[in-house]
């Protein structure tokens, strides 16, 4: 059996893709679940707007979205003169989630791969973006329909890999990478999450999950680690209580720096 695929030429449109303009499009992905993706999505994305970007979050985890909780926001979203409008975070990022078109934020969505495919291709043309230095597509755990959907069916600049300290997680996230690979999609960076943890009496770090393996990773995408992200309590608080945008660590600026770096946007900004 040939696993291999290729990508798709054309770009799925909607009827607000004539009216959107959006200079890189960014793929956070890992294969495993339970690393942080829409942590890292999250956290770049506010990053890059308080830089002065304007930034996009299209939440592709159909089944199991983080991204509205993270930035404290629900629906429902309001139509537009030719699509749907994204809803705004405190910093201006535009989000858009299957969240938002659910009667309730605890409904499930039951549905089959076709179908999940179908909507992440709707959340991209059905949505004014208008315009956008850098969209990010949060995507589920997973190498099947989401992913391939958004591998061949969007524009994508490159991915994001995010991987944490296990030998298991890099495995699985090596995984992802292959099938990046496969569908002609580059690679950007690697970001390692949940690396270490340093403790407030001693200033020591402890290295929780054990040694880490991103290495590995980067040698098996043939890119650099964009970062390592610590663990850290105060994080979490603020994820809960919808406030993302107010997390402050000292490696978001190497984040930053790293990745706007990795992937460019005509006429960038100074930062």
């Amino acid at each position: 059996m040939n696993a291999t695929v290729s990508k798709s030429q054309t770009p799925a449109e909607g009827t607000a893709s004539s009216y959107n303009h959006i200079q890189s499009v960014v793929a956070v992905m890992s294969g495993k679940g339970g690393v942080g993706k829409s942590f890292v999505t999250g956290l770049l994305a506010t990053a890059l707007s308080k830089a002065g970007y304007q930034v996009g979050i299209l939440d592709a985890d159909i089944t199991g979205p983080s991204i509205p909780m993270l930035f404290g926001l629900k629906g429902p979203v309001e139509p537009g003169e030719v699509g749907i409008q994204p809803l705004q975070s405190r910093t201006g990022i535009k989000v858009m989630s299957m969240n938002f078109l659910l009667p309730s934020e605890d409904q499930p969505v039951i549905w089959r791969g076709p179908l999940i495919g179908r909507a992440i291709t709707q959340l991209w043309g059905d949505v004014m973006w208008g315009y956008l230095d850098y969209l990010l597509v949060d995507l589920p755990p997973g190498t099947s329909d989401a992913s391939l959907t958004t591998m061949q069916s969007l524009p994508l600049n490159g991915i994001v890999m995010v991987t944490t300290p296990q030998g298991l997680a890099s495995m699985i996230v090596r995984k992802a990478i292959h099938m990046a690979q496969s569908v002609g999609v580059s690679i950007v960076g690697v970001v390692e999450n949940m690396a270490y943890f340093i403790c407030p009496d001693t200033a020591k770090r402890h290295f929780i999950f054990g040694p880490s393996h991103a290495e590995e990773v980067t040698i098996t995408a043939g890119v650099p680690l964009l970062s390592k992200l610590p663990i850290d309590p105060s994080v979490s608080a603020f994820c809960d209580m919808g406030d993302i945008e107010k997390v402050e660590l000292a490696e978001i600026r190497e984040l930053l720096d790293a990745f706007v770096k990795a992937v460019p946007v005509p006429e960038a900004k100074e930062i």
